[in-house]
């Protein structure tokens, strides 16, 4: 009776069943990558500067940032002003926006070249950013 046993029991496997496992980890995959807000960021941290008539956009596909030091950046990327335009067409699709954060202490000639040198490229939604004031 004993080697019955043995034998019966030996030629069972017991495995742990992972279904239920996997399902609530791509059920918590699922809910994450939902609300996750993406939201883009230009990669340098800028002071913009304040204003009263500032209003959300967006709509916006490419961030270009301006550093105190004069400095373009493109997507968290160091570009050359003379390439900016080129840079950010590659990126922009027919109805994306541009927004330009400019640092209270750069040049506003930079500015200014930044944008001219981003509608050269064909570019037309380009907006610059700023805070919204209290006041």
């Amino acid at each position: 009776m004993r080697r019955r046993r043995l034998s019966a029991d030996h030629g069972e496997t017991h495995e742990v069943n992972l279904t239920p496992m996997l399902d609530v980890v791509f059920i918590m995959l699922i809910f994450f990558i939902v609300t996750t807000s993406f939201i883009k960021e230009s990669g340098v941290d800028v002071e913009r500067p304040e204003s009263l008539a500032a209003s959300p956009r967006p709509d916006a596909q490419v961030m270009v940032a301006i550093t105190p030091e004069n400095a373009v950046w493109v997507d968290g990327r160091p570009v050359d002003v003379h390439r900016v335009g080129g840079e950010v067409a590659s990126l922009v699709s027919d109805d994306g926006g541009v927004v330009i954060q400019a640092d209270r202490a750069s040049t506003t000639g930079l500015l200014i070249e930044v944008m001219d040198r981003i509608r050269e490229a064909g570019v037309e939604n380009v907006a610059v950013a700023a805070q919204r004031s209290s006041s």
